[in-house]
């Protein structure tokens, strides 16, 4: 009984009006959900200018019931002034905020704001004010039996229809008459035979309620549907309103079972864990304490480092008080010094005495020997009179200390603060053979000594798309964040990861401040197969004037010279592009590879693409009219009457230039043999879903920064991606009979620069293949 009890109080807190601070007394829902007593509600209002509202008397009073007379008193009928309408007529009254109704409104009046304490803004009310906002009768329910199970209501409810000097003990309570009787006076009011008769008795208490919730804007109308939409409760004629069309609304047996089912289930996992929350409370029970301990410790570091800086202050002080003093007497011993040998000029003084003297003298030789020095000192001391200059500087400019730095420093003196949240460079983190991300702290942040980058796997469908709902959390929490701590630098390399996955990747800085604030999350790709490194093969298709190969042979460049002009000069009607072909070191002969190029958007026309290793030599090595089909690389088969309608093409390629990619016609116009890389009579697939079947010539796209290509082996199917959002662009079917290489073709000027590995970029050596091929065999000289 105790305990039930003492659970009863803990939830006191929970009843209180957030105005008052009291328990609640005919509280109201606010459009906020919070509720205030009535009485609290009006009065602020009140206080933010609005008109007072007509409120029923207070529910713990007699005048609180509609009959307050005695039946044993002489019947009087009640005065029509007295106004003893029930809370929710009160409610639907409007305050006062209402026209005149023989007066046309203009503009509709200003929408009441209510300041919610527990949300810390203005509420808007709308028009009518409390008008629209219905009683909780819930709440009031829960404070009654609050009341009655803690014992706050003891005091015996009185009749209050007996006279007050005999008044008795009510004993019966009538909901429809909203007031509390004892037996004698119920029999009186409720007599056998009459309507009164039928009214619903209820236990005896001094806060009536309306049985039911009724539409504040609809008298009598029952509020039977919910929108979800507006999170309101709405009658019939409501939800027949222009304002809830298109709204999801509900029966409110329907929300009322869903609330009840989630609040069940909300409060049961509450309860299964309250070992969790015991376990969270004493941590932050140590955090407290920990908290005092450290604050403690920080208030005796602060005080230690201003006493350093203050004795700093007075050591430097005396030191240069010292130089000043040092400084001051040299100056003045120096003056003074001047001051005597200006004395030593003067009539009386003994030079010049000394010097009249001397002149008296009449023997030549003496007077020579004995007047050098005198005549030498007189010279000095004339050409000090022509000359003069103090000795010293008397004034102190040069010992002046320009304290503003210094100044500006000790007004910034604040705590170690905690780097900012770095900034991820979006357009240099990429997601190739590794995933490499780069970052950067913003420019008033404060430094930092390491990094800690986070990823984790975001879950997948098959299909690529990301989970969304309860699969995409429970996969988040299957594939945890994971750590790479200490990272210095603004990069870092993730490796590992799975194929054709996305990753969510954070990083935040630390210093002796500790963690500071993530950077905002970003997502990363990976690539659909495992990344096949190869460099160019210089062997095949090189012409000197018109290709140029880097050394490390990763990118090209297809500069048309001097003989591609002669050709065209020499062409009286026409000339024919000639193409130079680029392929790969290495030729696939089983299983699934990815890799990735960027074509220069000014180039005139590139191809890139896989094709059979034997027909590419072929090609190259019996030049043919580039017009004709049969050799056109880019026509998707070389001999229509070699091979069978079911036979794949040799080649599959995309064309690139002047910033566009273009994807190849529909199959149905087979009487095109410009379509790019795919045998006209099979059926390629745009995989972006937008297909080129409306548009006899394909569909044109702006270039990409990066294209992809993944080669399936097994199933002769090749595909090219957007690489720089793993966007798919195109699919198609090629030849896997033989071995497969990577080509690339140029018609025109034009350049190519292969994917390079993200291991390369953190590796001083180029790293060993990380795939399974076959190398070239064949002799390219036959």
């Amino acid at each position: 009984m105790m305990d039930a009890l003492s659970n009863v109080k803990s939830m006191e807190c929970e009843l209180h009006c957030p105005v008052c601070k009291e328990i609640v007394k005919q509280p109201v829902v606010l459009p906020c959900q919070h509720s205030v007593c009535l009485m609290c509600a009006s009065e602020v209002l009140v206080q933010n200018g609005y008109p007072a509202p007509e409120l029923p008397p207070e529910p713990n009073s007699p005048a609180s019931t509609p009959n307050t007379r005695s039946p044993r008193q002489a019947r009087r009928p009640m005065s029509s002034k007295a106004d003893h309408r029930p809370i929710d007529r009160v409610l639907r009254s409007g305050f006062g905020t209402y026209p005149s109704p023989g007066r046309r409104r203009k503009e509709p009046p200003p929408a009441m704001l209510f300041p919610c304490p527990p949300c810390g803004r203005e509420v808007e009310l709308g028009e009518k004010g409390l008008t629209d906002c219905l009683r909780n009768l819930t709440l009031e329910r829960i404070v009654e039996r609050y009341r009655h199970t803690v014992s706050l209501g003891s005091v015996a409810v009185m009749c209050q229809f007996c006279k007050p000097p005999q008044s008795l003990e009510a004993t019966k309570g009538c909901a429809d008459c909203q007031a509390s009787f004892c037996n004698e006076c119920f029999k009186l009011y409720h007599p056998w035979g009459t309507p009164r008769a039928q009214h619903e008795h209820v236990q005896p208490t001094l806060n009536f309620r309306p049985k039911v919730l009724s539409c504040p804007e609809h008298d009598q109308e029952r509020l039977h549907f919910y929108c979800r939409t507006c999170q309101r409760l709405l009658c019939p004629l409501c939800k027949l309103r222009r304002v809830h069309a298109g709204h999801k609304v509900a029966p409110v047996t329907q929300a009322y079972q869903t609330l009840k089912d989630k609040i069940t289930k909300e409060m049961n996992y509450i309860l299964s864990n309250q070992e969790t929350v015991l376990g969270q409370i004493s941590q932050l029970e140590s955090a407290t304490t920990q908290t005092e301990a450290n604050s403690v410790a920080a208030r005796e570091q602060l005080s230690q480092s201003v006493r350093d800086l203050t004795a700093l202050l007075a050591e430097r002080h005396a030191s240069l008080s010292q130089a000043l003093e040092g400084a001051r007497q040299r100056r003045g011993e120096a003056l003074a010094g001047q001051v005597a040998e200006r004395r030593s000029l003067l009539e009386h003084a003994g030079l010049m005495v000394f010097s009249q003297e001397l002149l008296k003298e009449t023997d030549p030789p003496c007077f020579v020997q004995a007047a050098r020095q005198t005549h030498s000192r007189l010279s000095t001391s004339i050409e000090g009179l022509q000359c003069f200059s103090l000795a010293a500087d008397p004034s102190f400019r040069h010992f002046q200390l320009d304290v503003s730095k210094e100044l500006k420093l000790l007004t910034d003196l604040q705590f170690i603060q905690a780097p900012l949240a770095p900034v991820i460079d979006t357009q240099k983190t990429l997601a190739y053979d590794q995933l490499f991300l780069c970052w950067r702290l913003p420019q008033e942040s404060a430094p930092a000594w390491h990094f800690s980058v986070e990823f984790r796997r975001r879950g997948v469908v098959p299909g690529g798309g990301a989970r969304g709902g309860i699969q995409g959390r429970l996969a988040a929490a299957r594939w945890g964040w994971q750590r790479l701590e200490e990272v210095g630098g603004t990069s870092a390399v993730i490796d590992r990861l799975e194929m054709d996955s996305v990753y969510v990747l954070r990083v935040r800085g630390c210093n002796k401040a500790g963690f500071g604030e993530y950077s905002e999350e970003v997502y990363l790709h990976t690539p659909p197969a495992p990344v096949l490194n190869f460099y160019l093969d210089s062997r095949w298709g090189l012409h000197a004037d018109r290709l140029v190969v880097s050394k490390e042979q990763r990118c090209a460049r297809s500069v048309p010279g001097l003989s591609l002009m002669q050709a065209a000069d020499r062409a009286l009607t026409s000339c024919h592009l000639t193409a130079d072909l680029l392929v790969g070191d290495v030729a696939i002969t089983q299983g699934r590879h990815y890799w990735a190029c960027s074509v220069e958007p000014g180039s005139y026309l590139v191809k890139v693409g896989v094709g059979l290793e034997a027909k590419l030599q072929e090609w190259f090595h019996l030049p043919q009219d580039m017009a004709s089909p049969r050799y056109d690389p880019d026509s998707g088969h070389d001999s229509g009457a070699e091979d069978s309608l079911e036979s794949p093409p040799p080649f599959s390629f995309l064309t690139m230039g002047m910033g566009k990619i273009f994807l190849p016609q529909a199959p149905n116009h087979q009487n095109n043999h410009g379509c790019n890389g795919t045998n006209p009579r099979r059926s390629p697939t745009v995989a972006n879903g937008n297909s080129p079947a409306s548009s006899p010539t394909g569909l044109t796209y702006p270039l990409p920064p990066r294209l992809g290509v993944c080669l399936d082996f097994e199933k002769g199917r090749v595909t090219f991606y957007d690489a720089h959002s793993l966007r798919p662009l195109w699919e198609g079917p090629v030849d896997c009979s033989g071995p497969v290489c990577p080509a690339f073709f140029f018609i025109g000027g034009g350049a190519l620069q292969l994917q390079e590995l993200v291991a390369n970029r953190m590796a001083d050596q180029t790293p060993v293949r990380r795939v399974t091929i076959q190398s070239r065999v064949t002799n390219l000289n036959n």
